[in-house]
């Protein structure tokens, strides 16, 4: 059975996304690039959900760096029911139905690992019908309050996880790696 990882990026207080706050929350740094293209460079399957595929697939499909070269190349799936016709991304199949149903079946093909980037709502699904593996949170050390969007943690259910690792980066940011208990 294929691994699903799900990554996602957060401030202090859970969110997100804050309001003005540019990539990364501004506060990019040497080892976190490397850490991203050392992870975008693996071989794997991108499960995106709708917003963040338009998202990528806006910014990727123009771009000629390094990383937006190697996110076109990689194979990529969306999970959707509400995009219809032919995807502008290359290399991006799409999933419609019931997620828990279409996700298991993935997980069941032969094939690289599964890694979600973003998409908050799909890994809310993902997390609740149990399809994670791995959930890892890089977390930037600051308190958006009120500028907070996209709480990361609103309408779960409690979901206990398994602390397996932890690593420091640029000297300010944590990654915590959790497997579901």
């Amino acid at each position: 059975m294929r691994e699903l990882t799900a990554d996602l990026f957060i401030s202090l207080d859970g969110f997100a996304l804050g309001e003005g706050e540019g990539p990364y929350f501004g506060l990019a740094g040497p080892e976190l690039d490397h850490w991203i293209k050392g992870e975008i460079s693996k071989p794997q399957l991108l499960l995106l959900g709708r917003k963040t595929y338009e998202l990528f697939a806006e910014f990727s499909m123009s771009a000629h760096d390094e990383l937006s070269l190697r996110m076109n190349d990689l194979p990529k799936m969306v999970f959707s029911n509400s995009l219809n016709g032919a995807l502008s991304w290359k290399n991006t199949s799409q999933i419609k139905g019931e997620l828990a149903t279409g996700i298991e079946g993935l997980k069941q093909m032969p094939g690289e690992p599964i890694r979600s980037i973003g998409s908050l709502s799909l890994v809310r699904g993902l997390i609740q019908s149990r399809l994670v593996d791995r959930l890892r949170l890089m977390v930037f050390p600051l308190v958006l309050g009120a500028k907070g969007k996209e709480a990361l943690f609103d309408g779960y259910r409690r979901t206990e996880f398994e602390l397996i690792s932890t690593k420091t980066i640029d000297s300010r940011l944590v990654l915590l790696e959790y497997h579901p208990r």
